[in-house]
């Protein structure tokens, strides 16, 4: 792997990144696919022709279903979706938090009761690594606990010093896996994750502690789980300065357009959320102006694409009208388009932040895109 920073301005990076599976250009939004699949009917197709950089899958589902040795016989998840891009794999340590009824913590790693049929599931680091080795993804994340940002100090604390633990046995994994002979993807690469709530001195100790552990790249986990946008942007600026400058900074599971301008000053270049397509099943979209519901019965005759001017296939031939009528009828195609348009926005927009960043004037484009995403559209 290599990481260029290319231009700064303030804490904010452009920066490019080399990998087996092709260039990442960053700041860089990750199209989230959870099953290696975009909910909303979105091809593979689709998303090279919304400029998508980098697709993300989720180990535990794929490991519940398919199951990460069907989709090793069938070469590796790139050829699996055929998609010859970068993808991250998520470890399976969310699912340590979202599904906290199923599942039991302990050393060794944790025991899940499947969401899908019940039965008995066990993963830790070896298992989580294995796993993510079987997928061939071009970057593995590190099996981590991500405490409640409402937890005890005490549990957040004994959490952390277990995460680091599984990061050293993730590490040690990754190397042997990386070494043996019908590994697929002899190059994948490991980022760590730092955890901590909204404690920031569990956060920058966590974060000097795994810096030293010269991964391939870091993520801040943990956050949009709960604690305020300030609460987020506050922890962001504790542990950025102690994260190492010439790695890759992933924030996970965030999140708003807002919060990724936010970030990205502070210091952030990757991110993933599920908003884009979730919001675009139900209706709403994204715009420069501010989101639109297209439920609203305001949209029955309106004849204008969802934006104006926006080149994603979406709005280059559908109408407001047109779009409605399908969610209103409950036809795939209606989630289809908005889901679409919705992440070009996103990749777009990514898209525009790079170019600021490249012409020295971020700090402008942000004003200006925050302004226009004040307003609310529907009201």
């Amino acid at each position: 792997m290599q990481y260029k920073i290319l231009k700064t301005e303030g804490r904010a990076k452009r920066a490019e990144m080399v990998t087996v599976h092709g260039v990442i250009q960053t700041p860089v939004f990750m199209n989230v696919g959870t099953v290696a699949a975009i909910k909303g009917a979105v091809s593979t197709e689709d998303l090279e022709r919304i400029g998508t950089q980098v697709e993300l899958s989720n180990t535990y589902h794929l490991h519940v279903r398919p199951g990460d040795e069907v989709v090793k016989k069938l070469g590796g998840l790139h050829k699996f979706m055929s998609w010859d891009r970068p993808i991250l794999t998520d470890s399976g340590g969310f699912q340590v938090f979202s599904l906290s009824s199923l599942r039991k913590i302990k050393e060794e790693g944790v025991y899940f009761n499947s969401h899908v049929d019940g039965r008995k599931i066990f993963m830790g680091p070896e298992e989580s690594m294995r796993i993510q080795s079987n997928l061939a993804s071009t970057i593995a994340m590190a099996f981590d606990e991500c405490p409640s940002s409402r937890a005890e100090k005490e549990y957040v604390q004994a959490s952390v010093d277990r995460t680091t633990r599984w990061l050293e046995r993730c590490k040690c994994e990754m190397k042997r896996l990386n070494g043996l002979d019908d590994t697929i993807n002899k190059e994948q690469l490991l980022f760590g994750i730092n955890q901590g709530a909204v404690f920031k001195d569990i956060r920058t100790e966590h974060a000097k502690r795994i810096s030293e552990m010269e991964l391939d790249g870091y993520a801040i986990g943990g956050l949009a789980v709960g604690e305020t946008h300030e609460e987020m942007y506050e922890t962001i600026e504790a542990v950025e300065p102690y994260l190492p400058k010439d790695k890759p900074t992933y924030l996970m599971g965030v999140g708003t357009p807002a919060n990724i301008l936010e970030a990205v000053e502070r210091g952030v270049d990757f991110f993933d959320c599920v908003y884009p397509s979730r919001n675009g099943r139900h209706g709403h979209v994204y715009t420069n102006n501010g989101k639109l519901n297209l439920f609203n019965a305001k949209y029955e005759l309106d004849d204008r694409p969802i934006e104006e001017g926006c080149g994603c296939p979406t709005c280059s031939r559908y109408s407001r009208a047109y779009i409605r009528h399908l969610l209103k009828a409950k036809e795939m195609l209606g989630m289809r388009l908005c889901v679409m348009h919705n992440l070009y926005f996103y990749n777009m927009m990514m898209s525009e932040i790079r170019d600021s960043l490249d012409h020295g004037n971020f700090a402008a484009y942000k004003k200006g895109k925050l302004e226009g995403f004040a307003k609310t559209l529907d009201e």
